[in-house]
């Protein structure tokens, strides 16, 4: 079956076109079941009617583990913005206006945040054994409503057509604190742009009446928890400094 090039290269899969369908071929290095964990987040997503690509079927091809999804013509938010960087407020509040309703869904039936930050923590390697207790601790004293989290949640996850914008990639998505998810589009942010990062958290603090220091409570868990995706594209050592100076100051 030959697939042609990849319309888009990830760090756990890469993304073809095939007869107007969006085909992920994930890696071979990962868990048997990861494409139906995800497969079971998009459904989840969907059936909450947020503007998700329906999932069409969950398959082998080659050996390889494939999620076939509904292909949704249109071009990123994230791609769109880099054009017009004039017009950042306005395309970062509608995304905010899109991720807050994600969070206004009552989650219960997803993985529990909490489970998968631990599990990412404890496989942290760059983490010191104490520090792991230190941030497992602080996360299992956290209150919150669980609420739908995408979990990589940014302006290049949603595909912009002519009357909607729908949102792609659930795979990290988990029932969790909203704050949890805010901090980790900022982090997500921050690493490629200060500037976006602070319009991004302040748009969303003056619309939801959230403060700065409740997102970031979640500052060293989220950071920590990021050590373990050993993406490329991703200062180690940033990370590790969010970390250290959270877990040494409080």
């Amino acid at each position: 079956m030959n697939l042609g090039t990849p319309v888009a290269i990830g760090n756990t899969a890469k993304i073809y076109l095939y007869e107007n369908k969006i085909i992920k071929l994930f890696n071979d290095n990962l868990p048997d079941n990861e494409s139906i964990n995800e497969a079971f987040k998009q459904k989840y997503a969907y059936s909450c009617r947020l503007s998700v690509p329906k999932v069409l079927d969950v398959t082998k091809i080659e050996g390889k583990q494939a999620l076939i999804m509904e292909y949704i013509k249109g071009r990123t938010v994230g791609k769109i913005l880099s054009g017009n960087i004039e017009q950042a407020e306005y395309y970062m509040s509608i995304s905010i206006d899109i991720q807050q309703k994600i969070h206004q869904i009552e989650a219960n039936t997803i993985e529990l945040m909490s489970k998968k930050l631990t599990r990412q923590i404890e496989n942290a390697s760059a983490l010191g054994y104490k520090v792991k207790l230190a941030l497992i601790d602080k996360l299992n004293s956290m209150k919150f409503e669980k609420r739908l989290c995408h979990g990589d949640y940014h302006l290049f996850n949603l595909i912009m057509s002519e009357n909607k914008v729908t949102i792609i990639d659930w795979v990290d998505s988990s029932a969790g604190d909203l704050r949890a998810d805010i901090y980790r589009t900022y982090l997500l942010y921050s690493q490629l742009s200060l500037e976006l990062a602070d319009m991004y958290l302040r748009i969303y603090c003056e619309k939801s009446g959230l403060s700065k220091d409740e997102i970031f409570q979640w500052a060293p868990i989220i950071a920590a928890a990021r050590l373990s995706e050993n993406v490329s594209s991703e200062n180690s050592n940033r990370l590790m400094e969010i970390v250290n100076y959270y877990c040494s100051t409080r």
